[in-house]
């Protein structure tokens, strides 16, 4: 018999399709017990993404292999933020820093990409605090209006598709063999996934002349965890009980820092951003027609995107998403999480520029690669 699925999306959302499609071929799996759908699902490489699924039986495949991808949010401090020359100071963040971290700290001992952003939707954003909701919770957090925050969503970049592949070279789609063994891989990678962001902020700060401070959320949303003697897997989806989670917009919208508190219905689990709903091969050609690069390097809300590749420019423009708000509507409409506080974008960094194609291989970005996901 399969699982139980329940989406929460409000009946105007738009869930594609294909995405339910998932959800369903999920349930049906062994030992499979209930899938969670958020309201930013949608279709990703053999399973969903924005699913928390719960299951007796370990599917790496269901985590995927950016285990760790995650999104910290660090408050900044500058005089008198203009965006172009903020833009034209960020740190080259697809070269790692070794000066930045201690290589023996390093989980997993995988120094290659430390402190790099990767690429597809991952990226360091400096940010306003625009609307406050919860003026309580965000005095707790240590924000007001007009605050400034750095937010990054990035992950383990080639480590976790390593532990990945390791799985399905010899199992494929299958359950994990030794489930100890990779939940103790998996756990490095979560761990690594979380230094990044840090090693990240930390350049970023140096480079716009700030200190670096610790994280006020730092919260992973490609991940398994133990629960209740379960396998509690999540892909695009962030851990929804008692967190708090930023669920990012797009460079060209507000995200919404919000207040999670998730039941079981839901896998304890919230949205982790707005949700694609065009694929990569849509956005850039219905973008080609409407748009040019300078005037996707320059935002609605008067933001600068400091992006050298011009496919990841269209392939990631803001009209390639949900309407975050509404997403945002869906999980408090459902009793999943509160608003706190919005934020407003000032800099976007995706790249410097298109790495070679050698160096993608290398960095395991390679036209297989599952790390540009969610």
């Amino acid at each position: 018999m399969s699982a139980t699925v329940s989406v929460f999306a409000s009946p105007s959302s738009w869930i594609e399709s294909g995405a339910l499609d998932q959800c369903h071929q999920v349930a049906a799996l062994p030992g499979m017990r209930h899938v969670a759908g958020m309201p930013d699902l949608h279709p990703g490489k053999g399973a969903p993404i924005g699913a928390a699924m719960t299951s007796s039986v370990l599917y790496p495949f269901l985590v995927g292999s950016d285990i760790g991808c995650g999104i910290a949010v660090f408050p900044i401090r500058l005089k008198r933020p203009v965006p172009e020359k903020l833009a034209a100071r960020f740190p080259d963040l697809d070269v790692p820093d070794h000066s930045f971290f201690d290589e023996a700290d390093v989980p997993a001992g995988w120094t290659d990409s430390l402190g790099t952003v990767g690429r597809g939707n991952h990226f360091a954003e400096l940010a306003r605090v625009g609307t406050v909701f919860d003026a309580e919770h965000a005095a707790r957090l240590g924000l007001s209006a007009g605050d400034l925050v750095l937010i990054v969503h990035s992950g383990s970049r080639g480590l976790g598709e390593r532990i990945l592949r390791a799985h399905t070279e010899a199992h494929g789609a299958g359950p994990a063999a030794d489930p100890q063994a990779y939940l103790a891989a998996h756990d490095d990678a979560v761990r690594w996934g979380s230094l990044n962001r840090r090693v990240m902020a930390a350049r970023v700060a140096d480079a716009l002349g700030a200190a670096a401070e610790p994280p006020i959320v730092d919260e992973c949303h490609n991940s398994v965890e133990v629960r209740d003697g379960l396998y509690l897997h999540r892909k695009g989806a962030a851990r929804g009980d008692g967190r708090d989670v930023l669920v990012a917009g797009t460079r060209g919208t507000p995200s919404f820092l919000v207040a999670a508190h998730a039941g079981a219905e839901a896998g304890f689990s919230v949205a982790h951003g707005a949700g694609r709903k065009m694929s990569r091969a849509d956005a850039l050609r219905r973008g080609k027609v409407k748009h040019t690069v300078e005037e996707l390097r320059r935002t609605a809300v008067g933001s600068v995107v400091v992006c050298g590749d011009r496919q990841l420019l269209f392939e990631e423009a803001p009209g390639a998403y949900k309407r975050i708000e509404q997403v945002i509507g869906d999980l408090v409409t459902h009793g999943l999480a509160t608003r706190v506080v919005s934020t407003v974008p000032l800099v976007t960094y995706k790249t410097a520029g298109v790495p070679p194609i050698a160096s993608r291989r290398r960095s395991g970005r390679g036209p297989q690669s599952l790390a540009t996901t969610p």
